[in-house]
């Protein structure tokens, strides 16, 4: 399973060389070792719905043209296509999983969505006074990462080798991610939410939304935790780290 890459995209703003190494050669590089001392293995490359970028339609499914919008969704393009080009050249069991966004209590803190849910327990025991964002409309298609290394697994143990979208099929923004994680803890989303123009990327990807319809059919993959649970459970453990950490335990609301 090849999950390996330079995968924060503003970083790929700042080091667009690195990230090519990483995300694009670095697969080459993995391909190239498959073939040449284990091509009975099977190879699972991480594909972004971010190689959608500037969306020629919606929602975007396994034939929906790529045009990306940053670095990182230009290598990951890159490393799409060379697994697709191993594969048909020299007949390896090689897939891609075009995987939207999938969260989970172990995101990356400058992900937006473990942000908004760390920087929300933050607030929530008197830590922080306020949450920074950037584009707060952007739409996006967030599923629990568990259950999208389910489908990965899935992809690796059918007959014949193929690429598929895995996503919930619904949008949401950082608007109603922080909503609903401020509300989980009782706090308004118009008395902490700032918005930071530094954040917005130079070229915005506007809207992402998954077609797993193939993915139903043949893998039976379906995703099980709604938008909510997904935040509920992001804002839960971080509150629970954050009180390990701090040593101060939530109390009511309004706890600036």
């Amino acid at each position: 399973y090849n999950l390996a890459a330079q995968s924060f995209v503003p970083t790929s703003w700042l080091q667009p060389a690195l990230t090519g190494e990483f995300t694009a050669l670095g697969v080459t590089r993995m391909l190239e070792a498959m073939k040449l001392v284990a091509p009975e293995a099977r190879f699972y490359q991480a594909s972004s719905s971010e190689m959608y970028g500037k969306v020629h339609e919606t929602p975007q499914n396994e034939a929906t043209v790529f045009h990306p919008r940053s670095p990182y969704g230009v290598a990951k393009a890159y490393g799409h296509w060379i697994t697709v080009n191993y594969r048909e050249s020299f007949e390896l069991f090689a897939v891609s999983g075009i995987l939207f966004n999938h969260e989970s209590p172990r995101r990356g803190r400058e992900f937006v969505t473990r942000k908004i849910s760390e920087t929300v327990a933050k607030i929530k025991l008197g830590l922080m006074d306020e949450l920074q964002l950037g584009n707060l409309d952007a739409r996006r298609d967030w599923g629990y990462a568990p259950e999208y290394v389910d489908a990965m697994w899935r992809m690796l143990q059918q007959s014949e080798p193929a690429d598929y979208v895995i996503g919930t099929g619904e949008q949401h923004t950082p608007r109603e991610f922080s909503e609903v994680a401020l509300r989980h803890v009782g706090l308004d989303f118009d008395d902490f939410v700032r918005v930071d123009p530094a954040l917005l990327r130079p070229a915005e990807v506007e809207t992402l939304l998954a077609d797993p319809t193939k993915a139903r059919e043949e893998l039976g993959w379906s995703f099980q935790t709604s938008f909510e649970d997904l935040v509920r459970i992001m804002v839960d453990a971080d509150l629970e780290a954050q009180e390990r950490i701090s040593g101060r335990r939530r109390g009511g609301p309004g706890t600036r």
